[in-house]
């Protein structure tokens, strides 16, 4: 028990460059989701969750809508995720994942920024085995034995279950996300404030010195990437 999930897993500061990096970040997850799963959130649950989350992030309603309206124009962008496995420094791991028109230029890009933080790519495997897939739900309105009789009462099984400052926070299998939603607002509508699909590490490890300022521009030059997506890494906060 007790992951203690920070959410966000790259700092994106509110800049100029950084709001269009979010943005265009968006943009694209949406018209995937939606070119795969149709344009109607209503009966595309990956969409709506998107869509949600891109508000919460501010994310403005005409970035969203052009989007979806590329979609029905019958636009045909191609999107292939992909992600690669990191050594940095002091024993430090990561995994980043893209989203990209053009896989080439993505792994050149992140090349490109291990090079310079003399940082080294892993092959598939060899860093990701430290780390579980899941899902996260963070939300109030109930507390942790309710939540837990509804999971419960579901058939759903999951990996964990905290309370962090007032919140619940439930970790379990991507797969059952949506289901895992239903059967907490089978108690009480909730509003979802951590709605994630995440690679969380299984151990943390603290550096110091110069390996964390080696560390911290490792982090800021692949959000800087334009297909960089999400960094998971097993660094203590």
């Amino acid at each position: 028990m007790g992951r203690a999930y920070e959410v966000r897993k790259a700092s994106i500061q509110k800049t100029g460059a950084a709001k269009a990096k979010l943005y265009s970040m968006y943009a694209r997850e949406i018209y995937d989701v939606a070119k795969k799963g149709g344009t109607d959130p209503a009966s595309n649950a990956s969409l709506k969750r998107i869509m949600d989350r891109a508000k919460k992030e501010q994310v403005p309603a005409d970035i969203i809508k052009r989007a979806i309206d590329k979609v029905n124009s019958g636009a045909n962008e191609s999107y292939e995720k992909v992600s690669y496995e990191v050594f940095g420094p002091a024993g430090s791991t990561l995994i980043v994942e893209c989203l990209t028109d053009n896989v080439n230029r993505s792994i050149s890009d992140v090349k490109a920024v291990l090079n310079k933080c003399k940082c080294k790519m892993g092959v598939q495997g060899s860093v990701s085995f430290n780390y579980d897939n899941l899902c996260i739900l963070g939300f109030k309105g109930i507390d942790e034995e309710q939540a837990m009789d509804a999971i419960i009462e579901s058939g759903l099984d999951i990996d964990d279950i905290e309370t962090n400052d007032d919140m619940v926070v439930i970790y379990g299998n991507p797969k059952d996300l949506h289901a895992l939603k239903e059967a907490i607002n089978s108690i009480k509508e909730v509003e979802f404030e951590i709605d994630e699909i995440a690679m969380l590490p299984k151990d943390k490890i603290t550096i110091t010195g110069e390996d964390k300022e080696i560390f911290e521009r490792l982090i800021t030059m692949l959000d800087d990437c334009d297909d960089v997506q999400n960094i998971y890494h097993n660094v203590e906060d």
